[in-house]
């Protein structure tokens, strides 16, 4: 159990012996062996012990405070990693143009092309589903893709690319769940919901690794300085959204695992109940840790194996000059 979901509301994590207890009015909901823990999640009024605490920081277990519906509040984190080396790096080129919009573009290209592949893939599966239109959109974005001199143009380039790809995605939901369009802050459907959920989660996993490692999230270089916005997080989030959080949304939709009854209307928005949100994570869990071949290779991996992978990868190209090869979908 690498990940440790914390969702009952009320309860309150405690260390005892070598193990972390889950209980709620004295009641004993979980008991988990202390080795078993990787990263805890924590949504809504969950408590922690001050022991729970102490454990969590002596063994270096990335802990994230996130409201009931999803959004990240916070991070209880060990100390910051000792590599100055690289923010050092880091802080120069995000101050260098040229890198900048290289690197913008290389991301951008295989975000476009991660989503083609999706869209390709359901296609054959399904030729009664008509995505040429969104394809020829999509590939007319790919080639004006290197001429592009700014990274606001990237970003347009970005945006036009994204508007014919979910166009094409809102056609491949195949049961009583509909999707039109991408909505935010809040989802305004639950296909929205289920998409903004999962990119909350790897955005955290993401934003635990390259600060794990030594960088500054904050910092990005196709995403710019914000303040509050992860951006360089936000940077690898893109190569992974088609490939973890579009795909997993598809296929608990048109298997059925989670329908309308699933959903609450909520403030203008859309949310998971409590019970289908604790349905979705072990969804999500299995598809983080699922074994896959990465493309045009022999080697076996993870999608967490990925995110660390990427992350070590980004530090390459700032502190050895390496060129950034984004996660391609296979």
């Amino acid at each position: 159990m690498a990940t440790l979901y914390l969702t009952e509301q009320g309860s309150t994590l405690r260390k005892t012996s070598r193990r972390l207890i889950v209980e709620k009015e004295n009641e004993v909901l979980l008991e988990v062996p202390e080795f078993k823990i990787e990263r805890v999640l924590i949504f809504g009024n969950v408590q922690l012990t001050t022991q729970a605490i102490a454990f969590l920081l002596a063994n270096g277990i990335e802990t994230s405070f996130l409201s009931v519906r999803g959004r990240l509040k916070g991070k209880l984190s060990p100390l910051e990693s000792k590599n100055v080396f690289l923010r050092v790096k880091q802080y120069e080129k995000a101050k260098d143009e040229e890198f900048r919009l290289d690197l913008s573009r290389t991301i951008v290209e295989r975000k476009i092309k991660n989503g083609k592949t999706l869209l390709l893939r359901y296609a054959r599966s399904h030729p009664e589903v008509d995505i040429d239109k969104s394809i020829r959109e999509i590939n007319r974005c790919l080639r004006a893709l290197p001429r592009k001199e700014r990274i606001s143009t990237v970003m347009g380039i970005e945006g036009q690319a994204g508007a014919a790809y979910f166009k094409a995605f809102g056609k491949m939901f195949r049961k009583e769940l509909r999707f039109e369009r991408r909505t935010r802050r809040p989802p305004r459907d639950p296909i929205n919901a289920l998409l903004s959920l999962g990119y909350t989660m790897i955005t955290n996993e993401i934003l635990s690794m390259v600060s794990a490692i030594g960088f500054d999230p904050y910092i990005g270089f196709f995403h710019g300085i914000s303040y509050g916005r992860p951006s360089l997080a936000l940077d690898i989030v893109e190569e992974f959204r088609h490939p973890i959080v579009d795909t997993l949304t598809l296929n608990l939709v048109n298997n059925s695992v989670l329908k309308e009854k699933d959903f609450v209307a909520e403030k203008g928005g859309y949310f998971l109940t409590d019970e289908a949100r604790k349905k979705y994570f072990v969804y999500y869990e299995k598809k983080l840790t699922g074994e896959f071949t990465l493309h045009n290779t022999d080697t076996k991996v993870t999608f967490r194996r990925s995110f660390d992978i990427q992350a070590h990868k980004m530090e390459k190209t700032l502190m050895e000059e390496e060129a950034y090869k984004p996660f391609a979908m296979g």
